[in-house]
Formats: structure tokens, sequence, C-alpha cells
């Protein structure tokens, strides 16, 4: 599975750019996004910035992996439960 994340474009300058990744700074090419300016939020992958968004959209994208992780969590808590339950029936 292939997944982009927003980050916020802290310095960019001849198609090279820092990006904050939840505070973490990371390097990654603006080859693909050349409107994109210092405070602008960007889609990230593979190290490339991808697309523009605005901050709403980061927001929403944040809140659903935020989501998308609270379920994976749950799903992993009722597996666990699950396997113990089977041991104790034997």
């Amino acid at each position: 599975m292939c997944l982009a994340v927003p980050a916020k474009l802290l310095t960019c300058v001849n198609g090279e750019g820092v990006v904050d990744l939840h505070g973490s700074q990371i390097q990654v090419s603006t080859v693909l996004v050349p409107e994109a300016g210092i405070g602008d939020w960007v889609l990230v992958h593979a190290g490339f910035a991808i697309q523009r968004l605005d901050e709403d959209e980061a927001a929403e994208t944040f809140a659903l992996l935020a989501d998308m992780e609270r379920a994976q969590a749950e799903t992993h808590h009722e597996d666990a439960k699950a396997r113990k339950e089977t041991r104790g029936a034997g």
C-alpha cells in the first residue's frame, strides 16, 4: 500500500525543500509542485512533494490517519483477546 502524508513546507530552493512532518524535518523534492512555497501544506510520497493542500485538507487527512490507527489497534486487541480465549478453552 502506498501512502502520501501531509507536511508543511519549511524551505524551498531550486526544486529541493525541507518539510515538517509531525516535528521531524524531512528533505523532499519539490520539482513536481513548483508552485509550492514556504508555509504551504504538501502531500509527500517517497521523498517527493506531489500536491499542494490547504490546511483543512491536511487536518482532515491527519484525522483519517488517526481513525485508521485506532481501528487497527482495536482489531489487534480483539485478535489478541480471541487467541487468549481460544487457548483457555482447551
